[in-house]
């Protein structure tokens, strides 16, 4: 299945269009029924400075891949995005990719024949992932649309795999629950599971966030966030008019359907929204929204969003997103303090400013590869460690149900609280009929 990517070519400006995938980009406690209780901000940033140096242990030590030094792994969504990230790995080093499944065929053949998988390793249709599974790779890497994630990452987790996830984890509150649990699974099994956001795996993020946790810009009074960009879908926008009641042109053209994608807010905006909540170390009690279509594409994802979340301590961040027009591309998040503000954009800036002092992280460079390429390092470590502590997922499940209780107020057009959403634990299903199995 297809994951939409656009590496942007000049790293000098955003393109949030990258951000497909699964979502992309870089994302801890446990998190507990009500989703207010998370890791301890110390063992967090402790965790996202691990991408910046890799220690590896002697085979002899590791659990998991034996006394091999190469993790073999199996590529579940080969489409654009799945090649690409699948590239990196294998680029790290130490993967090898032994094995694809995608439902359509020639998105399987076409990644076979580029990593040299044989024939006989490359799965088609919807279960195509669990013959995958049946194959003795040491993880999988997930890059399918956002709605598969979560039965997909279960599976894996069941099967003895490692887990690489792309964000968003899931479209729903149960799928989100689907992936903590299949988290809390993998680490009672000794295996490693990380969620790919990209942001939370570079050092400027981290240390922005550690200063600002730790008060150099005094207590926080409001934020805001934002995602802004152009129509990054108008290419499955056609292919959908092709033949709108084909489910398998449905599939193909994911970005545009709500249900495959979690819609903008959850499938990109997420993004923005993730670094909110990790500067904040919480999730929001309550959110009011709207937003709508203003561009004419055929499939029934929103364009554009706007929202009031409310944190503990009464503490607002305002947010907006847009994914229509032209004009402005950027991922940004900014906290203001007593002292100073903190300052952040996906593909520029990164600062946090106080009355008495400053920290200029700088230009970024390619973040958008940059933090795949630091969490596949990661991800190595882990399985060469043992460490199946797994911190990644559940700031990414937080960041996850904050979209999508942004997404749901604003589909109601009122304030919606987070226990609410988590009571109500609305489920979106997709009708699969007229697909192969």
């Amino acid at each position: 299945m297809n994951r939409h990517i656009h590496p942007h070519p000049d790293p000098g400006r955003v393109r949030p269009a990258s951000h497909a995938n699964r979502s992309e980009s870089p994302a801890n406690p446990e998190a507990p029924d009500t989703g207010h209780t998370f890791m301890t901000r110390r063992r967090f940033l402790a965790t996202g400075a691990a991408a910046a140096g890799l220690v590896l242990l002697k085979p002899e030590q590791v659990r998991g891949t034996a006394a091999q030094e190469t993790v073999t792994l199996g590529l579940i969504g080969c489409g654009n995005r799945g090649q690409w990230i699948a590239d990196l790995f294998q680029k790290h080093g130490r993967y090898r990719v032994t094995a694809v499944a995608d439902y359509f065929a020639d998105r399987a053949d076409e990644a076979g024949r580029k990593f040299g998988v044989p024939a006989g390793a490359r799965f088609t249709g919807l279960k195509g992932y669990l013959r995958l599974l049946e194959q003795p790779v040491d993880a999988v890497v997930i890059e399918t649309p956002p709605y598969f994630h979560p039965a997909q990452a279960r599976d894996s987790v069941e099967a003895g795999k490692h887990v690489f996830l792309a964000k968003p984890v899931a479209v729903d509150v149960p799928g989100c629950l689907q992936v903590q649990e299949a988290a809390r699974r993998a680490t009672e099994r000794k295996l490693c599971f990380l969620v790919d956001f990209q942001t939370r795996a570079h050092p400027a993020y981290q240390e922005a966030v550690r200063r600002v946790q730790q008060g150099m810009i005094g207590p926080l009074i409001n934020g805001e966030a934002s995602y802004l960009c152009g129509p990054i879908w108008r290419h499955m926008d056609r292919l959908l008019r092709t033949d709108p009641a084909n489910p398998e042109v449905r599939l193909r053209a994911w970005g545009v359907d709500r249900k495959l994608s979690g819609d903008v807010i959850v499938e990109q905006n997420i993004h923005a929204l993730d670094v909110a909540t990790w500067f904040l170390d919480a999730a929001p009690v309550s959110v009011w929204g709207s937003g709508g279509r203003k561009r004419d594409f055929l499939g029934d994802c929103w364009d554009h969003f706007s929202c009031v979340f409310r944190f503990p301590g009464d503490l607002l961040v305002n947010f907006i997103s847009k994914q229509v027009g032209a004009g402005i591309d950027d991922i940004m998040c900014r906290v203001y303090g007593f002292k100073g503000y903190a300052d952040t954009h996906y593909f520029g800036r990164v600062m946090v400013r106080a009355e008495d002092d400053i920290y200029n992280g700088g230009e970024l460079g390619n973040l958008y590869t940059e933090g795949a390429v630091n969490n596949i390092a990661t991800f190595y470590q882990a399985i060469r460690q043992g460490d199946a502590s797994n911190p990644t997922v559940a700031p990414s499940v937080r960041s996850n149900l904050t979209a999508i209780l942004g997404r749901t107020a604003a589909y109601r057009r009122a304030e919606v609280t987070w226990d609410e959403m988590l009571k109500t634990a609305e489920a979106w299903e997709v009708d699969l009929r007229g697909l192969k199995d």
